[in-house]
C-alpha cells in the first residue's frame, strides 16, 4: 500500500466573502459578555468578546485613518504583550497584511528582512530594534494602544484566498524567507479543533508562551476565540514553576507549551489540577521521558503536533485518537499527505520525505519575492516538508529527522548558514559550523564549531557577546568548540551531521548547556 493518507471527512470551503479576523472573533459573536481572555498576573487584565471585538475594529479604523490601503503591509516589532495580538488582527480586520516578527531580533536581523516585504508601516514597541534605515513610518504601541479606543470600521471581506499575513521562517540557504498566507488559513486550523485539541466552547485553554509567538497566537488565543472558548496566558516574566499552581487555580481543562517549559515544570511540584483533560506540545519534538513524567505527576496525557511555518500543524495526536508509541500521531481530519521518494509515493513502512496535498486550505500562497524557490517546495501536487518519515500500515507518522541540517531553538527553527554567517564575522574566527547537540535525554542546544584566525584565541565570553549583538538570543549558540579544522566532502560541502556525530561520541569531551 502506497504511502497516502486521506483522512476524512473533508472541510468544507469557507464562505466566498471572507476575514480572518472576523471570523475569529466570531466564535464570541453569541457571548458578547464571556471571558475572552485573561492575562494572569498581579494586575489582571480580563478581556470580554466584546471589549475584544471592539478594540480590534477600533485598530482597523486607525490604522485605515493613517493612510494605508488594504494590500498594505505592516511590520509588527512588539513585544510580550497583549498589544501584539490587537494589532495583529486589527491590521487584519482592515484588510492589511500584517507581518509579525521577533521582538528578540536585532537591528541587522530585522533590517534585511523589512527589505524583503516593503512595509508601509511599522507597529514598535519601546525598545524593540528597527529597521536601519526605516523604510517608512512607525506607529508607536503607545499610539496603537489609543487607536483602540477611536471608531471602528468594518471589517474588510474578500476572497478567502487573498493575502491576509506573512510570516519569517529560516530558510535553508540562512536567508530567512517571508511566507505569505491567505485568509482561508484560519478556517483551515478548524482541522485540529478534533484532530489535536479536542477543543469546546466551554474550554479553558492556557498557553504559556509569549504572546508575540506565532504558537501562542494560534494555539493560545485565535483558535480558542474562534471556538467560542476562554484564553488563558500568564503574565510577561511569569516563571515556569509557578505555572501548575496557575493551571490549578484558573480550573485550565486544556494547557499548551513548548515541551522545554514542561521539563522546567516538572523540577516542582505538581498540584492536584482536577479540571485539566489534557496537555498540547509543539515546536519541537516531545522527548519520551518529558511525556512519561508529566503523565505520571498528572494522570492526564500529553498530544504532541507537527507543522511549520508554511502549513501549521496537519499532523498530531489527539485525545479521541493518541499517537501510537514511538509516532507524532495521524494527519487531521481532512488532512491528505504523503511520504515520497524520488519517484513519488514510496511504499507504508519505508522511510521518505512527508508531503502535504498542495490544495490544502492551510498551507502558504507562497515565499514573498522568491518564486523560484516556492516552485522548488513542490513534487507534482505534493508539497515537500523536507522532513524525514515514515507512515505506518494505519496511517501514523513516525518522525525520522530532517533532510537538511536545520535546528530548532526552543520552538524555532533556525538555519546553521545564518549562524554561521553572523560568527565569522567575529575577526577571530576563521570558519564557524552551528550544530544542533543533545546535552541530556531531554535538551538539545546549538553549539558552535569553530576553526581561530591564525595566533588568535577567542575566549567564550568574546564569542558569546558578538553572538548576542548579531543574533537573536533564541539563535545564539550556548557551546562553542574550537578546532583544528572543520570536515569536508569532496566537493568542499562542510559536514555538519559528521561533526555532531563526533561530539555525542565523545570526541570533544563532556558537552554541557552554557549560557
Amino acid at each position: 500500500m502506497d504511502a497516502i493518507y486521506h483522512s476524512q471527512p473533508d472541510l468544507p470551503p469557507p464562505p466566498d466573502a471572507f476575514n480572518m479576523a472576523a471570523y475569529v472573533l466570531s466564535g464570541g459573536s453569541g457571548t458578547p459578555d464571556k471571558l475572552a481572555l485573561s492575562v494572569l498576573g498581579e494586575a489582571r487584565d480580563d478581556w470580554t468578546y466584546a471589549r475584544l471585538t471592539r478594540a480590534v475594529r477600533a485598530i482597523a479604523g486607525g490604522l485605515l485613518a493613517q493612510g494605508l490601503v488594504p494590500g498594505d503591509r505592516v511590520l509588527l516589532r512588539l513585544g510580550n504583550t497583549v498589544e501584539f495580538p490587537l494589532a495583529f488582527l486589527g491590521a487584519i480586520a482592515a484588510g492589511l497584511v500584517p507581518v509579525p516578527t521577533s521582538s528578540q531580533l536585532t537591528a541587522r536581523e530585522i533590517t534585511g528582512m523589512a527589505a524583503q516585504i516593503d512595509p508601509a508601516l511599522i507597529v514598535a514597541g519601546a525598545g524593540v530594534a528597527l529597521p536601519d534605515p526605516l523604510p517608512c513610518p512607525v506607529l508607536t504601541e503607545a499610539a496603537l494602544h489609543d487607536l483602540a479606543t477611536g471608531p471602528e470600521a468594518a471589517f474588510a471581506m474578500g476572497d478567502p484566498n487573498r493575502p491576509a499575513y506573512a510570516i519569517f521562517t529560516s530558510g535553508t540557504s540562512g536567508k530567512p524567507r517571508a511566507v505569505l498566507h491567505a485568509h482561508r488559513a484560519i478556517w483551515a486550523r478548524r482541522m485540529m479543533w478534533e484532530g489535536w485539541y479536542g477543543l469546546t466552547p466551554e474550554d479553558r485553554l492556557m498557553h504559556a508562551g509569549a504572546f508575540n509567538w506565532t504558537y501562542t497566537l494560534g494555539t493560545g488565543l485565535m483558535d480558542p476565540w474562534s471556538r467560542g472558548a476562554t484564553a488563558l496566558i500568564p503574565a510577561p516574566g511569569t516563571n515556569s514553576k509557578a505555572l501548575p499552581d496557575l493551571i490549578a487555580a484558573e480550573r485550565v481543562t486544556i494547557f499548551a507549551a513548548a515541551p522545554g517549559v514542561y521539563r522546567q515544570m516538572l523540577r516542582g511540584e505538581m498540584p492536584d489540577a482536577p479540571d485539566l483533560r489534557h496537555g498540547l506540545t509543539a515546536g519541537e519534538k516531545l522527548a519520551d521521558p518529558i511525556r512519561a513524567a508529566w503523565e505520571a505527576a498528572t494522570g492526564t496525557t500529553l498530544h504532541e503536533a507537527f507543522g511549520m511555518s508554511e502549513c501549521s500543524t496537519f499532523v498530531s495526536g489527539a485525545p479521541t485518537r493518541p499517537a501510537p508509541e514511538g509516532c507524532l500521531g495521524y494527519p487531521q481530519p481532512g488532512r491528505r499527505v504523503a511520504v515520497l521518494g524520488a519517484d513519488g509515493p514510496v511504499a507504508r513502512d519505508v522511510p521518505g520525505v512527508l508531503a502535504i496535498h498542495r490544495d490544502d486550505p492551510g498551507l502558504m500562497l507562497g515565499y514573498v519575492g522568491a518564486e523560484d524557490e516556492t516552485r522548488a517546495r513542490y513534487q507534482g501536487e505534493w508539497f515537500l516538508t523536507g522532513d524525514s518519515v515514515l507512515m505506518t500500515e494505519d496511517g501514523a507518522i513516525r518522525y525520522l529527522g530532517r533532510d537538511d541540517d536545520m535546528m530548532n531553538a526552543g520552538g524555532f527553527r533556525v538555519s546553521p548558514v545564518e549562524v554561521e554567517s553572523a560568527m565569522v564575522l567575529h575577526p577571530d574566527v576563521h570558519e564557524a559550523a552551528a550544530v544542533e547537540l543533545s546535552v541530556s535525554a531531554t535538551a538539545k542546544v546549538i553549539a558552535c564549531f569553530y576553526v581561530p584566525e591564525p595566533g588568535a584565541a577567542p575566549d567564550e565570553t568574546a564569542l558569546t557577546a558578538h553572538a548576542r549583538d548579531t543574533l537573536a538570543h533564541y539563535k545564539c549558540p550556548r557551546v562553542f568548540i574550537a578546532v583544528d579544522a572543520l570536515p569536508k566532502g569532496a566537493n568542499n560541502k562542510l559536514l555538519r551531521r559528521a561533526l555532531r556525530a563526533q561530539a555525542e561520541a565523545g570526541e570533544f569531551g563532556a558537552i554541557g548547556r552554557k549560557g
